[in-house]
């Protein structure tokens, strides 16, 4: 329990992001693009979309473990209730009534947005207690087929990027891969990675009074 309400506070965070970088709307990362753009053909909140479709990864990593621990199951299912709800209350109503014109605040926005998107994710991931379902998915998959982790999560954003494209090109509607999907190609990533290492090398350094009782 230690741990989970800091994750919990942490998908918070990250769904905080994420709202910002979209509502920078200069693009965003794939599988944003693609709940996107579901959101905008369906009229469904993107909060509500992103929920939906974290769910169904959620399902897909419950259906292939085969040691059910469906405290982690309900733990991951509240998380990520929490993050669609907080990334429509923000967008929708927080942030609805901003208008940002400027090209150069817009990316800042992308960016401020990535690093806090990014920053608790890579925390959530070194805490390890309520991990996001697209990995724990593709993770799953990677273990039972023995291929890599990482090849399965590029097929999820070519996925997403396919969607995402092809909702656009049939209904008309605006293209959300732009400028902000490159932006956080490269930008999320590493994000993710710098917090999750500093976070758990953090993790290991003793505290001062575990160092004194060792010395002694």
């Amino acid at each position: 329990m230690k741990k989970v309400i800091p994750s919990i506070l942490l998908y918070i965070v990250s769904a905080i992001g994420i709202s910002l970088t979209l509502k920078a709307d200069v693009g965003v990362s794939s599988f944003n693009a693609m709940n996107l753009s579901i959101s905008e053909w369906t009229s469904i909140k993107v909060g509500t979309i992103t929920f939906i479709a974290n769910l169904i990864f959620l399902i897909g990593y419950i259906f292939l473990c085969e040691e059910k621990d469906y405290k982690k199951f309900t733990l991951m299912f509240i998380s990520i209730l929490f993050f669609g709800m907080i990334i429509n209350f923000f967008l929708y109503t927080i942030f609805g009534t901003i208008h940002v014109e400027n090209y150069l605040v817009r990316i800042g926005l992308l960016i401020f947005g990535l690093i806090l998107a990014g920053g608790s994710t890579g925390i959530i991931l070194s805490l390890d207690i309520i991990p996001f379902p697209i990995e724990s998915l593709c993770l799953r998959i990677a273990e039972l087929t023995k291929r890599s982790f990482s090849q399965y999560r590029y097929c999820v954003d070519l996925f997403s990027i396919v969607i995402s494209i092809t909702i656009s090109l049939l209904y008309s509607l605006p293209i959300n891969i732009r400028k902000g999907t490159i932006i956080s190609f490269f930008l999320l990533s590493g994000i993710i990675s710098y917090t999750r290492l500093k976070f758990a090398n953090y993790q290991q350094k003793p505290k001062k009074g575990e160092y004194s009782a060792s010395a002694n």
